[in-house]
C-alpha cells in the first residue's frame, strides 16, 4: 500500500497538460471487439482502469501492441473467446460492465461476473439488462454469474428509465450490429458518450442524434477497423482548475475542450475565480477573496459533473457563508466530508445527497484516507491547500483515474511525495 505525503499551503504555479479521457477510453476499447479488423487508438491515458481494461481484452485473446507511449493497436480477431475472460479483473473494475453490449453483439453468448469498482451509492446494473433484453437478449443470474444469450438482436425503441451513461454506451454498441433501427430515448449525452459514438461512426455505424437525448442507430451487418484519438478528460481539467483556484495559483492548463466545461467554468467565475479561455488552453490567475456561493448542484451533462462535486466542496470551505452541496446523481459520495472535517472544515452531511459547508475555514494537515477515485483527488486538493503535512492513505484509488498525478503536481511546485507504507 502506498501513501501521499503533502506539505501544503503553497499556490500552484506553472503549466500542466490534460490527458485523454478515462471515461471515453474504456468504452472505446470495448467497442474494438465489434470488429475483427485492426483499430488504432491514440491519446490513451496510462491509468490503472485503462490498463486493466486492456489486460481484460488480452485475457480473451485480443491482440494489442503499443505503437507509441499512448497509441495502441488493437485487433479482436478470430481467436477471441469471451469464455477466457479474466473474472478477477471484472470483479474489481466497474468499467468492465462496458463489455456487455459489444460482446453480446459480436458473439451472442457469454457469461460475466458482477462488475466491481468504487462504492459511491447504488449503481444497479438492471438498467443495462432491461435495455439489452429489449433488443432480444436473454439474461440469467446463477452462481454469481450473469449468462447472456441472443440468437439475434432486433432494433426497437428503448426508453431508459434514467440518464445512465454506461447503459447508453452498452445499448449503442449492441445496436450497431442489431437488425433494424434502435431508438434510445433518455440517452446520456456526456462528452465521452459522444466520443464513443464518433468512434463507432468511423467504424461504419449509422448513428444520428449526437448531443441530444434521443439517439437513432441503424444496424449494419459489419463494422470495420479505424483510427481514433481520445478526447481530453474534462474531469481531469476541472480537477486541476479547482486546485489552481483554491490554492490561489497561477496555472496554465493545456489540451482542454472548454465547451465541455461551460457550467464548471461559469460556477468558478461566480465564486470569483480569475479565468480566461483561449483555444484549448485555460489560464487561471490568483484572486484575494472568494465570493459567497449558495449551491453547488451536480446534474447530467451539460450540468456540473458528479465527479467534480467533491473538489468543489474543498473550494466551498474557502468561500463566505454556507454552501449547499447537492449531488443529484449518486448517494454515498460524501465519505470525504469526515476527512475534510478532520482538517478543520465546518461541514455537515444532511442526507445521502446533500451536505452543508460553511466557510471560510483554515485547513490543517492530517492523516486522511481516500475512499474512492474522486474523493482521493479531492483530498489531494485539500492537502495542497492545508497548512502543514498531510498523509493520504489508499492512494491506489487515485491511480485509477489520474496518471502520475504527484509528478505532474510537482511540476506545478507542489510538495507531494509518494511513499511505500
Amino acid at each position: 500500500m502506498q501513501k501521499f505525503i503533502i506539505n501544503g499551503g503553497k499556490p500552484l504555479n506553472g503549466k500542466i497538460d490534460v490527458m485523454g479521457s478515462k471515461n471515453a477510453t474504456t468504452p472505446i476499447l470495448s467497442a474494438c471487439l465489434l470488429t475483427k479488423e485492426e483499430c488504432i487508438i491514440d491519446n490513451i491515458p496510462l491509468i490503472v482502469d485503462v490498463l486493466k481494461m486492456v489486460e481484460l481484452l488480452e485475457s480473451m485473446g485480443v491482440e494489442t501492441e503499443w505503437i507509441e507511449k499512448r497509441k495502441l493497436r488493437i485487433r479482436a480477431g478470430d481467436n477471441v473467446d469471451p469464455e477466457k475472460m479474466n473474472f478477477k479483473i471484472v470483479g474489481h473494475m466497474r468499467s468492465s460492465i462496458l463489455l456487455l453490449g459489444s460482446i453480446l453483439a459480436r458473439f451472442g453468448k457469454f457469461k460475466i461476473k458482477q462488475p466491481g469498482g468504487c462504492i459511491i451509492g447504488a449503481r444497479p446494473i438492471g438498467i443495462h439488462f432491461d435495455a439489452l433484453e429489449a433488443l432480444g437478449a436473454k439474461i440469467i443470474s446463477e452462481n454469481g454469474f450473469y449468462y447472456f444469450e441472443a440468437n439475434k438482436l432486433i432494433g426497437r425503441t428503448v426508453v431508459l428509465r434514467e440518464f445512465s451513461v454506461t447503459a447508453t454506451e452498452n445499448l449503442m454498441m449492441a445496436a450497431t450490429l442489431a437488425e433494424g433501427t434502435t431508438t434510445i430515448k433518455i440517452a446520456a449525452i456526456e462528452p465521452h458518450v459522444q466520443d464513443l459514438a464518433r468512434f463507432l461512426i468511423k467504424m461504419g455505424a449509422k448513428i444520428k442524434g449526437l448531443g441530444i437525448h434521443t439517439i437513432q442507430i441503424e444496424g449494419v451487418k459489419k463494422l470495420h477497423g479505424t483510427e481514433h484519438t481520445i478526447i481530453p478528460d474534462p474531469i481531469e481539467a476541472g480537477t486541476f482548475a479547482i486546485a489552481a483556484v483554491v490554492t490561489k495559483g497561477n496555472v496554465e492548463i493545456n489540451n482542454i475542450n472548454a465547451c465541455e466545461l461551460d457550467l464548471v467554468l461559469e460556477k468558478l467565475k461566480e465564486i470569483g475565480a480569475n479565468i480566461k479561455v483561449k483555444n484549448n488552453q485555460l489560464f487561471i490567475k490568483p484572486v484575494l477573496k472568494f465570493n459567497i456561493i449558495k449551491k453547488i448542484e451536480t446534474r447530467t451533462y451539460p450540468g456540473i459533473p458528479t465527479d467534480l462535486q467533491a473538489p468543489f466542496a474543498v473550494l466551498a470551505t474557502q468561500t463566505e457563508g454556507t454552501t449547499l452541496i447537492h449531488d443529484t446523481m449518486y448517494e454515498g459520495r460524501f465519505a470525504y466530508i469526515n476527512e475534510l472535517n478532520k482538517m478543520g472544515a465546518d461541514a455537515i452531511i444532511c442526507d445521502p445527497h446533500r451536505a452543508l459547508i460553511t466557510g471560510p475555514t483554515s485547513l490543517y494537515g492530517q492523516d486522511i484516507t481516500s475512499f474512492d477515485l474522486r474523493a482521493g483527488a479531492t483530498l489531494i486538493i485539500a492537502a495542497l491547500l492545508a497548512k502543514g503535512k498531510s498523509v493520504i492513505d489508499k492512494i491506489d484509488q487515485v491511480d485509477r483515474g489520474y496518471e502520475n498525478i504527484e509528478k505532474r503536481l510537482q511540476n506545478l511546485g507542489a510538495d507531494i511525495q509518494r511513499i511505500d507504507a
